[in-house]
């Protein structure tokens, strides 16, 4: 089933919090639900079809949906990590075309931050009975060694350096500058970023992502239903989704899964990585980006240090601005699950309501892309295209 056209995102809601030590994970649902609707213009009465991820406390949408009030005929629970909400406009996209709902809810909410949690540093518990934690949990496997391992690979494969993942989140300081609600504000140097305490070689402190408290929510609803409304129209036209592994020790730590979920993407879609002008690209870490940057067609595998260098993805400096909210890197990573915030600021841009320091001019063709798990071992990878219309 092609989703070319079959759905619109008609609401979208960032909450403004990064840190809510007094409110509740399913209170911070409701917040971004309310905020997401009044954006669309539509109750919650109008809702049939309701959608989440793990990040939903209790039964996930058993307990959302009564905490919430909704009647929906049509529920999912989808759970790939950060690429859990891209993948679920998709699959809210899909239960559209296939008559199961009318208006699709999606909301994400998470309090990471008040609750203690560290930047990948932690190694992953694991209960004994998931397959792979007596191969791996024995030897301390966190976030932040998996990635710099993926970091260390690509480098010694080809020749990418410090200085250029550095330039990742030079770009996203200059576009957290002038988002308001953004943890770390200040822009920064290549070698304020080189300066900082290494993690995990050769990942610093500043190529890590901030944690954060907060959410997002979208309102994705029938073409007939979107026209009636008066807000700009984002079409979907495009999605793909997968899940990398260690394919039985067929292992290459210098790709992700994004390489797949892209090119289903961009095939659904009819269009290539040459015609998107924006694109919000998960960043848990700057090597993150680098990879999917390569992996979706953006420039040949290998290739990915130099096209992010000397500010390329600087809105109104380089050939494509990415992040222009400031990202995970410096704005928000709500419940550890940055997908939803990357679909959130691509419909700004479509829009054209983003910052006018970061709007790119025109934009019409957007993309947003999520990784969710571990880049090194297993994860989850959605892309999403969409069109302001």
């Amino acid at each position: 089933m092609s989703l070319y056209g079959r759905a619109y995102i008609v609401g979208a809601f960032e909450h403004p919090t990064r840190k809510a030590p007094h409110t509740s994970v399913a209170q911070l649902h409701a917040e971004v639900a309310h905020g997401a609707l009044v954006d669309a213009g539509l109750t919650k009465d109008d809702v049939d079809g309701y959608f989440c991820s793990a990040d939903a406390p209790g039964m996930g949408p058993t307990s959302m949906v009564e905490y919430l009030n909704l009647r929906p005929r049509h529920v999912d629970s989808t759970d790939i990590g950060g690429a859990s909400y891209i993948t679920l406009v998709s699959h809210a996209a899909q239960a559209i075309a296939a008559g199961k709902c009318n208006v699709a809810l999606i909301t994400l909410a998470g309090r990471p931050r008040s609750e203690g949690v560290a930047t990948g540093t932690t190694p992953r518990v694991r209960k004994p009975s998931k397959p792979d934690f007596q191969w791996e949990f024995p030897y301390g496997i966190a976030n932040a060694n998996g990635y710099a391992l993926c970091a260390r690979r690509h480098m010694y494969e080809y020749g990418t350096t410090s200085e250029q993942l550095a330039w990742i989140k030079v770009a996203a300081s200059h576009h957290a500058q002038h988002n308001p609600n953004a943890m770390l504000r200040k822009t920064v140097t290549v070698e304020e970023v080189l300066q900082s305490p290494m993690v995990a070689d050769p990942l610093h402190r500043l190529d890590c992502c901030v944690v954060s408290d907060g959410g997002g929510a979208l309102v994705v609803a029938r073409p007939e239903i979107a026209k009636k409304l008066n807000r700009p129209r984002v079409k979907i036209l495009g999605a793909g989704e997968t899940v990398k592994h260690t394919m039985a020790g067929e292992i290459d730590l210098t790709y992700s899964g994004a390489k797949w979920s892209g090119a289903q993407a961009f095939a659904e879609a009819g269009v290539t990585p040459q015609d998107i002008q924006y694109a919000s690209i998960y960043d848990s870490f700057t090597i993150t980006v680098l990879m999917q940057l390569e992996d979706l067609g953006f420039c040949a595998p290998g290739k990915g240090g130099a096209f992010v260098a000397d500010g390329n993805l600087i809105s109104g400096v380089g050939r494509l601005p990415v992040n222009t909210d400031g990202g995970g890197l410096c704005n928000n990573h709500p419940g550890n699950r940055g997908g939803m915030t990357k679909v959130i600021e691509a419909v700004r841009q479509l829009r054209g309501e983003a910052h006018p320091a970061v709007q790119v001019a025109n934009c019409s063709l957007a993309l947003a892309q999520g990784t969710g798990g571990m880049l090194a071992t297993r994860h989850g990878s959605a892309t999403l295209i969409l069109e302001r219309e």
